[in-house]
């Protein structure tokens, strides 16, 4: 894996022009103030969308790979993303997911291309199903997802952030954003996450101004969990993903699934969850 500051793919892409806006094929627009890093990621799987490798004992990669279209979510991307996440949910030997992209854009959301593409109700509602799937699949998954997030995630892309239990941001290289206001169409799906995992006057500063917010913003809000340099994103993610890895494989099932559970309860009925969780797993110790 090698990382450097790159052009930002959009000065290449074809453009569109919304409402006066200049915007990329995929909806982002062209103006971001950032450069992402190009990266990366090896892999020992054939071509495909979605790569997965095992660079240790209990830690699965799966990771973006499709620079061209920025890493939007197509059908075809959500297919893969969503058919590693059952085979990771099967296979009890994995431990902890990283969730990382190659190419200077971490994900552009869905691919405006393939929505405009659409001649019906019903083939919207597949795509949009579709990413409420995989979504749910990385929120319900028994392992900690950690996002590494070196480009520009926006919209959808923000959402699988905002999704992931953990996410380490590119000091320089990310910027995250829900620009959809900007072309009349509100980031309703994302919302989800946002409102679910930062605060409430947060979610809507960037979901009503499009905004793209820098990494040391993000973090202010509780986006991302941690800001490292640039050059050090991939072995910072990684080693992260092995120490979580190298822990208790029952106290990591029971902790991720305990806190989704319990987080929304009241006071009383989330000690009680909580006690029941610690007796289940004393009981496995």
């Amino acid at each position: 894996w090698a990382s450097s500051l790159g052009e930002h793919a959009s000065r290449s892409m074809p453009r569109i022009i919304h409402q006066g806006r200049v915007w990329g094929s995929q909806g982002v627009r062209l103006t971001t103030p950032f450069e992402g890093l190009n990266t990366k990621w090896s892999s020992s799987l054939p071509s495909s969308l979605v790569k997965r490798d095992e660079p240790s004992p209990g830690l699965a990669v799966l990771v973006m790979d499709d620079p061209k279209s920025r890493n939007s979510l197509s059908l075809n991307m959500l297919g893969e993303l969503r058919m590693h996440l059952e085979d990771i949910q099967a296979d009890e030997s994995v431990r902890c997911v990283v969730l990382a992209a190659n190419g200077p854009v971490f994900c552009s959301g869905h691919n405006l291309k393939e929505l405009m593409s659409m001649d019906s109700e019903e083939g919207l509602r597949t795509i949009f199903n579709e990413c409420s799937d995989v979504m749910q699949a990385i929120v319900n998954l028994r392992t900690p997802v950690i996002a590494s997030v070196q480009g520009l995630a926006t919209a959808a892309g923000c959402q699988i952030v905002a999704s992931c239990d953990l996410a380490v941001a590119a000091k320089r290289g990310s910027a995250f954003s829900t620009p959809g206001v900007d072309i009349g169409l509100f980031c309703s799906t994302p919302s989800v996450a946002l409102v679910r995992q930062i605060p409430h006057k947060a979610a809507m500063h960037m979901l009503l101004t499009g905004e793209t917010i820098p990494a040391e913003k993000a973090l202010s809000f509780g986006l991302v969990s941690e800001v490292v340099p640039d050059g050090d994103l991939q072995s910072h993610t990684l080693a992260l993903g092995k120490e979580i890895a190298s822990k208790s494989a029952a106290a990591i099932d029971i902790g991720k699934g305990i806190v989704r559970e319990h987080k929304d309860l009241n006071l009383g009925d989330a000690y009680t969850c909580a006690s029941a969780a610690m007796v289940r797993n004393m009981s496995q110790r």
